[in-house]
């Protein structure tokens, strides 16, 4: 899988785009500036973001080359990120430290996704926020029916609500949807697609 980012991070452009995902954006602009987290984050686009705003911008992903193209953004956007590479699993962070973490499009493999949720929990404040956009489980369709619009082709890795709900107990929904929307994210998210949006504060 690193090996997969590396190839696709290699390239010159900035395959997701340098623009913040939109969702993101529009929930992040709500909350008071603090400490962020944003596992798998590639290239940076929203970490960049964020940093601009005012936030101190924590990233990680299992691709170096992801972290080389994020310090690129990072740079000409006059900004710095704590940018950390390898397995989020393996990485350590402060608990309760984050008062953010997003994921966005972070489609883990199944057999780590809910262990991952969980450092997601254990690393985020009380009264913390969490923001999600990923591809649905009813993505599958939309991509057969066009790749351009990317995401994974393992079902295991897409998103429910009901995953949502049995791995954030312990947080007041604000904002759990699937909904179709139009992407226009470089060159890999190109198209209509299946996407779930959650935005949750923890309780307790």
């Amino acid at each position: 899988m690193k090996e997969f980012w590396n190839d696709r991070y290699s390239q010159q452009a900035f395959v997701y785009g340098t623009q913040p995902n939109v969702f993101f954006k529009q929930e992040l602009d709500k909350l008071q500036k603090g400490m962020l987290l944003l596992p798998a984050e590639g290239e940076g686009r929203n970490a960049v973001y964020a940093a601009k705003q005012g936030w101190n911008s924590f990233a990680c992903d299992i691709s170096d080359k992801g972290k080389e193209k994020a310090q690129k953004l990072a740079a000409a956007n006059k900004v710095s990120l704590t940018y950390s590479v390898g397995d989020f699993g393996s990485l350590s962070y402060q608990n309760a430290f984050f008062d953010t973490i997003a994921l966005i499009y972070a489609h883990f493999p199944a057999e780590k996704k809910e262990q991952f949720h969980g450092l997601v929990d254990r690393y985020l404040k009380v009264g913390g926020t969490v923001i999600i956009e990923a591809f649905s489980k009813n993505h599958l369709r939309f991509n057969s029916d066009n790749p351009k619009v990317g995401g994974p082709k393992d079902i295991d890795m897409l998103y429910s609500t009901e995953e949502i709900q049995s791995d954030f107990p312990n947080y007041e929904v604000l904002i759990l949807e699937e909904v179709e929307t139009e992407l226009s994210e470089g060159q890999f998210h190109v198209g209509l697609g299946s996407v779930l949006r959650f935005v949750g504060r923890k309780r307790f």
